[in-house]
C-alpha cells in the first residue's frame, strides 16, 4: 500500500466514524459484489456494507465462514477498489485469523470498517466466552492503532439468534438483554467502536438495550423491526439490512425466471 493509498484508507476510517450518529443513524443497505457497491453509492449512500452471506454464496459457498478466508477478503478487496466511499465488511468471526492477521488483510483488502461477531464458526457454532472474545477484540483494535490504521469495529453480539430462529414468542428478547448488554459494553471497553445486537427488534428490549450500553448501536432492519425513523427515535446509530436484500433479489430473480418459463 502506498502513503497515498494510506491516507486515502485512514480518511475513509475516519469519515465512517463520523457517521455513528445516535438518532440520526447511518444507514447500510448490504451489497455483495462490486455491481451492488456500485448501486449503493449511485442511490446516495455514503457508506457500502458487505453481507458475507451474499458474498459467501457469490462465491458459492454457504454462510458462517465456510468460504476461504482468502476468497472472501479478495471479494471485499474487489468491492473496495471499485467505490469512491468507505467501504465495512463483514469478517464474520475472523476466520480463525490471528488479530494481526486479520487487520493486516483488512487494511490490504482498504477496509475502512469491519464486522466482527462472536459466534464461534470453527467450534460448533456456538458464543465464545465474553470475556475472552473482548481480549480478543482488544488484540485486534491493538494490532490496527500499532499499524496507525483507524479500522472501525463493529462488534455484532449473537445471543438472541437462537430463540430467534426458534421462534421464540413475544416479549422473549426481554430476558436476553442483560446478557447482550454485558458483552456490548464488554466489546465497547476493548476496543469496539459501535455494538450490533443482530436480530434485536422487539421496542422495549432495544430500548433498555441502548439506554445501559455505553456506545453507539447497530440494528438489523428485519420486516417486523421498528421503522428508520422510529430507530433514530430509540437513538440507534447505524441501520443495516444484512442478507435481507440479496435474499430479496434473489428472489425477484426466480420470479423473472418463473415467468420466462411461462
Amino acid at each position: 500500500m502506498t502513503a497515498s493509498q494510506a491516507t486515502d484508507l485512514e480518511t475513509r476510517c475516519d469519515q465512517l466514524r463520523a457517521l455513528h450518529r445516535p438518532g440520526n443513524p447511518l444507514l447500510l443497505p448490504n451489497a455483495w459484489d462490486v455491481a451492488t457497491a456500485k448501486a449503493v453509492v449511485a442511490a446516495g449512500f455514503p457508506v457500502v456494507a458487505t453481507t458475507s452471506a451474499g458474498v459467501a454464496a457469490a462465491l458459492g459457498y454457504e454462510d458462517h465462514e465456510a468460504a476461504p478466508a482468502a476468497e472472501m477478503l479478495a471479494a471485499a478487496e474487489r468491492i473496495a477498489r471499485g467505490v469512491d466511499v468507505p467501504v465495512t465488511v463483514d469478517a464474520e468471526g475472523g476466520y480463525g485469523l490471528e488479530p494481526a492477521e486479520l487487520v493486516a488483510a483488512l487494511r490490504t483488502a482498504g477496509a475502512a470498517g469491519c464486522n466482527l461477531e462472536d459466534t464461534d464458526h470453527r467450534a460448533g457454532g456456538g458464543l465464545r466466552d465474553a470475556d475472552q472474545h473482548a481480549q480478543w477484540l482488544a488484540a485486534v483494535r491493538q494490532a490496527a492503532s500499532q499499524d496507525g490504521y483507524r479500522l472501525v469495529i463493529n462488534a455484532r453480539i449473537d445471543v438472541f439468534i437462537g430463540p430467534f430462529l426458534a421462534g421464540a414468542g413475544p416479549g422473549a428478547q426481554q430476558e436476553l438483554v442483560g446478557e447482550a448488554v454485558r458483552r456490548a459494553n464488554a466489546y465497547l471497553e476493548a476496543g469496539a467502536d459501535c455494538v450490533f445486537p443482530i436480530v434485536l427488534w422487539e421496542t422495549d428490549a432495544l430500548r433498555r438495550f441502548i439506554a445501559e450500553v455505553r456506545g453507539p448501536v447497530n440494528v438489523l432492519r428485519l420486516p417486523k423491526a421498528p421503522s428508520p425513523a422510529e430507530l433514530a427515535a430509540l437513538g440507534v446509530a447505524r441501520v443495516s439490512w444484512g442478507f435481507l436484500l440479496h435474499n430479496g433479489a434473489l428472489a425477484h430473480f426466480s420470479e423473472q425466471l418463473a415467468a420466462l418459463r411461462q
